[in-house]
């Protein structure tokens, strides 16, 4: 690069000519350029005019033109970026429609009165709406403005003047939005303030000028097509008054943003942008001297443009953050939420600084609306010393390193996909077997393909293309669901003997999704996350189940970086609270936010946990902490739905047992809680009754998204006969004074979850002193040994299978023996009362000499094993834990032995 120095008049015709029609310009020229503009110094050159006796659409022209003058003189010689340039712009454009509108509307109901609406009887006003890069605040220098006007209630103007001629709303805002473009577009010998383009409009340009709230509904709904929500995401009002925007926002919200993932917009805005290209070819066929169109060519601005776009067609619906209407700012966005790498949106970010500013100075030459490098050498000449080159070469080569980094860019996220299979290769015939009707044929092509059962697999094939859902569907649909299930062919028969039942629950996961097109879309736009849940069909039923239900979580299979990433639980809970903050007020919304961000990190650890990188013990951590923040979260959130609260923040307490209280939680485990309160005031118990209630009600509701927690409260004092919430007090009393042994034992896989952490650490005193009393050895085996005996015969197993938790030398039997040893011997050894869980606790038996050393290390051994074939059953969508007994032989021997040295034998 190098530095020129450069003076509007040099480098610009248009300010040229400008400045050479009146001497004062020059004066008037630099003393702008040295201010930084905005509205205050338009209404001040504005007001200069006007109080001359200057027309309002001169005097708004003269001040266009010489606002357009500063900025050429302040931008070249480096006082000004590229985001002034179009702040400056945007905040014209929207100065002048403003100022007009004003006028006019005051001129219009002098003529015939003020338009009122027909229902609600109340004033109505020309919503103005700002669209493409005047909705975005990212206009250039000669840009058009893209407009559409809008009126809320049909009706009639009214008057007390019998002269005035009424007219209905819709002529009234027509004959407005008509004398609008006029005073504004028009050119004259000041030229034009700005040219308008009309043609997004409902019905484009074979539409009225202006639409009613109920005409861009009913058009919305019925015609809306999908390249114009791809238009509507950056409407924005310039006028109107503010309750009628918010009621225009409602209706255009739902046609835009889609409350589910819709990965559809990928290939409706490929096509859009493919004829787009197709046109640009064209032009450039036709006249090849045109080349190098920096907004619509190859890698050119509206290609950045799309893809910040469609992220936020897909995603804008169920995240708030993705609606910003300005490229830039979305792109900020996708990086903070890792959509979009950060490197790769800075090299975005730059690359349309330097696409805008190189259009900024092919406009600046004849302040014409172009968007391609000039014809003529000693132009071409001009504009790359405008943007700091030494000569056109040297432009062109920065031009394209730009251009090819966002191409690329570009096809990464909208390269059609469908013809790809699972690997990314394209589909070979031999797999095209899917959609075919004869049987026999069906299962040669299988048997081809590998499948050892290809007659089962052909006829499962068959009947779900005979299907009355497959039947029933759309033929697009239709043909992409037979076009997935040939890319997932020849995966399935590489899964050896699970061929059969990664194929029926593969078919099954796509009947129930076949109806919602932009799962279908996401699938065939992302083939590796095809890929990922056939391995998840593959590994798990209960997986394959829970995919099923929840298909939005799809999503979670397309990024490695966050799939894989460990869970940063700080950040998730700071991004729920956020969520949960944004939706206050909307119980509805709070409750599918809730769900959805559990299922989201659920199929997060599901795939790390199919892929072996998690521990069941790690898992376990990360499922117990999810589960912690989640009711935390809930309980703030609930605590504000309580009608005339005594406090801002609730002196209340969860308290968890069980397997979230010993960090043990699975998958679908339930959630053993009390509730604690520590408040004297005497609305508190109601008050933290119903806190609990809802509570519950919160966690365990079937939403769209599903179900949070079942919750089980029995362990809470008296049980089901005693009260939902407790007193810190009462429950410190009943558990020196009536607790039964069995819930002393629960209170040895006992802590505190969330809320109030006064009451957490008051909780914690009183667990360790009560698991620390003394106690009579002889009775409390007794009572142990007699807890169990009673759980072992509530549990009866026949099946000839070793029962993993409930059979003698099982999980219970270790859990029963840590419990006794905590309860027997913390008095003396206070270690013991710490919640690190049953493998620790033993091995802290055996180094404290409680038992023998090397056998607790074999029962620890034993309960982790025991663990790992449970869970691994359960991933199976069994209910019951068994096995083999010759499996787990030498475990169950050890457990036991452990059992008869301390309980003596039966």
């Amino acid at each position: 690069m190098t530095t020129h120095s450069f003076t509007g008049a040099t480098a610009s015709r248009f300010y040229s000519r400008w400045l050479a029609a009146d001497p004062i310009r020059l004066t008037q020229a630099a003393s702008l350029a040295g201010l930084s503009l905005g509205r205050d110094i338009f209404a001040k050159i504005l007001q200069t005019e006007t109080d001359a006796g200057m027309p309002l659409p001169r005097a708004m022209r003269r001040l266009r033109n010489l606002v357009v003058a500063g900025l050429i003189e302040r931008d070249l010689d480096g006082r000004a970026d590229m985001n002034e340039v179009v702040t400056a712009i945007s905040d014209l454009a929207e100065f002048v429609l403003e100022n007009h509108v004003t006028a006019l509307t005051a001129e219009m109901i002098e003529r015939h009165g003020t338009p009122v609406g027909a229902e609600s009887g109340k004033r109505q006003d020309l919503i103005v709406l700002g669209m493409g890069k005047l909705g975005g605040r990212e206009l250039n220098v000669s840009s058009d403005i893209d407009l559409i006007f809008v009126y809320p209630e049909d009706g009639d103007t009214q008057t007390d003047n019998p002269e005035q001629k009424s007219l209905s709303n819709h002529e009234f805002f027509t004959r407005l939005g008509k004398r609008l473009i006029k005073d504004i577009a028009d050119i004259t010998e000041d030229g034009f303030s700005f040219r308008v383009d009309m043609a997004l409009r409902p019905n484009g340009a074979s539409g009225p000028l202006v639409a009613s709230f109920g005409m861009v509904e009913e058009y919305l709904v019925v015609q809306g097509r999908e390249w114009e929500r791809y238009a509507w995401v950056k409407a924005r009002a310039i006028t109107g008054q503010a309750d009628d925007i918010v009621a225009l926002e409602a209706i255009v919200k739902p046609f835009v943003y889609r409350r589910y993932l819709d990965f559809g917009a990928i290939e409706a805005m490929r096509g859009m942008h493919a004829q787009i290209r197709a046109e640009v070819v064209r032009q450039e066929t036709r006249h090849p001297e045109r080349s190098h169109n920096v907004k619509l060519g190859r890698g050119g601005i509206r290609e950045i443009e799309f893809l910040s776009q469609v992220f936020q067609l897909i995603r804008g619906g169920r995240d708030t953050d993705l609606r910003d209407r300005s490229t830039r700012n979305t792109l900020r966005t996708l990086a903070a939420k890792q959509l979009l790498g950060t490197e790769e949106v800075d090299q975005l970010l730059e690359a349309y600084a330097f696409l805008r500013n190189l259009e900024h100075r092919l406009q600046y030459l004849d302040d014409a609306q172009t968007h391609t490098l000039p014809a003529n050498e000693t132009d071409r000449q001009t504009v790359a010393n405008m943007m700091e080159f030494a000569d056109t070469p040297a432009l062109l080569a920065a031009l394209e390193q730009r251009r090819s980094f966002v191409a690329a860019r570009f096809d990464a996220i909208f390269a059609d996909k469908s013809g790809q299979d699972g690997d990314g290769g394209e589909t070979d015939s031999a797999t095209a077997v899917a959609q075919d009707d004869d049987l026999d044929a069906l299962q040669s092509s299988l048997a081809a393909l590998g499948f050892t059962d290809a007659p089962g697999a052909a006829q499962r094939l068959w009947v779900t293309w005979q299907s009355p859902r497959l039947q029933s569907l759309p033929a697009a649909s239709r043909n992409r669901v037979i076009a997935l299930v040939n890319s997932a062919l020849p995966l399935i028969a590489a899964c050896g003997e699970a061929q059969n039942a990664t194929l029926n629950r593969l078919l099954d996961f796509f009947e129930a999704i076949a109806r919602r097109a932009a799962y279908l879309a996401l699938l065939t736009e992302y083939p590796h996350a095809l890929k990922r849940v056939v391995r998840m069909m593959q590994a798990s039923n209960w997986a394959a189940q829970y995919m099923t239900r929840h298909p939005i979580l799809l999503d979670e299979l397309l990024d490695d970086r966050t799939l894989k990433a460990a869970p940063d639980w700080s950040a998730f809970s700071t991004e729920l609270q956020r969520q949960m903050d944004a939706a206050a007020g909307d119980t509805e919304r709070q409750l599918d936010t809730l769900r959805e961000m559990h299922h989201a990190q659920l199929m997060r650890l599901l795939a790390q946990d199919l892929e072996g990188d998690l521990s069941v013990e790690r898992l376990a951590d990360h499922l117990s902490a999810l589960a912690d923040i989640l009711v935390g979260a809930t309980v703030q959130a609930v605590w504000q739905t309580i009608p005339k609260r005594h406090r801002d923040v609730p002196k209340f307490a969860v308290i968890a047992y069980g397997k979230l209280g010993g960090k043990e939680l699975g998958y679908a485990s339930d959630l053993d809680v009390i509730f604690l309160y520590d408040d004297d005031d005497q609305e508190a118990p109601a008050h933290y009754a119903r806190l609990a209630q809802r509570f519950i009600t919160w966690m365990t509701s079937h939403t769209a998204a599903g179900i949070l927690f079942d919750v089980d409260i029995a362990l809470r004092p008296d049980g089901a006969s005693g009260l939902l919430v407790t007193s810190v007090a009462s429950f410190e009393k009943y558990q020196a004074e009536s607790a039964w042994l069995w819930e002393h034992q629960a209170l040895t896989r006992a802590r505190f979850c969330s809320g109030d952490a006064a009451i957490g650490a008051r909780f914690e005193a009183i667990r360790e002193a009560v698991l620390r009393k003394d106690r009579d050895e002889q009775v409390l085996k007794q009572e142990v040994r007699s807890m169990r005996q009673r759980m072992h015969d509530g549990h009866p197993n026949a099946s000839g299978l070793f029962d993993l938790k409930h059979d003698d030398g099982g999980m219970i039997d270790i859990e029963f023996m840590v419990q006794y040893l905590i309860l027997r011997h913390a008095a003396q050894h206070p270690e013991l009362v710490a919640d690190i869980g049953n493998i620790a606790l033993l091995k802290l038996c055996g180094t404290l000499g409680l038992i023998d050393a090397p056998l607790a290390e074999q029962v620890a051994n034993a309960y982790r094993t025991y663990r790992k074939l449970q869970h691994q059953i359960r991933l199976q969508g069994e209910d019951k834990a068994r096995v083999e007994p010759e499996r787990v032989e030498a475990e169950a021997a050890a457990v036991r032995q452990l059992w008869s040295g301390i309980f003596g034998q039966d």
